[in-house]
């Protein structure tokens, strides 16, 4: 389970080698994926937004920054996770998994968002792994990050994290010590 939970945040498309190595991605690589689709279709009504999240968005809305969420699910999944935020109208634009051809920490989904949102060179990525660290550094972009993804501090500084909070609401509440003033 450890090694499961060392990539999450990594796509669908990388974690089965990542975890169990080339063979169980040719033979079992797609029914993997299918299963956990499944299982993950039964439980995603309990996942909700972590404390601060739709303050924060709103607030860097408010700033008038434009706002992109960068995922590689699937639309139906997107279109939850933006409803239960309640931050349909507060994000630009998304991506899901049609956008990309590859997942992190492959940069796909960083470039789709660059380039839903006019590609910024003044642009920022807010994450909470070394998945999403990789994926931006990747694209050329920092990340800010969160302590939410189960990962620690100083792993993630050492992932190359410009930034790293406890929660979002430290995030919010220190805004503007980060680039994303």
């Amino acid at each position: 389970m450890w090694r499961v939970h060392r990539h999450i945040g990594m796509g669908g498309d990388q974690i089965v080698t990542a975890v169990a190595g080339e063979r169980a991605e040719r033979e079992l690589g797609d029914a993997l994926r299918d299963a956990s689709r499944e299982e993950f279709a039964k439980l995603r009504d309990e996942c909700v937004p972590l404390e601060g999240a739709h303050e924060l968005v709103a607030e860097l809305k408010r700033r008038g920054l434009v706002l992109v969420l960068a995922s590689s699910s699937n639309a139906d999944d997107v279109d939850h996770f933006l409803g239960a935020l309640e931050a349909r109208d507060l994000i630009d634009a998304w991506t899901t998994s049609d956008d990309v051809e590859r997942t992190k920490p492959h940069p796909d989904v960083i470039h789709a968002a660059l380039e839903k949102a006019g590609a910024s060179d003044a642009a920022v990525m807010v994450g909470d792994s070394r998945w999403d660290i990789e994926a931006a550094a990747n694209a050329g972009l920092e990340t800010v990050c969160v302590i939410t993804g189960g990962w620690s501090e100083q792993e993630l500084r050492d992932h190359g994290a410009v930034a790293v909070f406890d929660s979002l609401v430290e995030l919010l509440e220190r805004l503007d010590e980060t680039s994303l003033r």
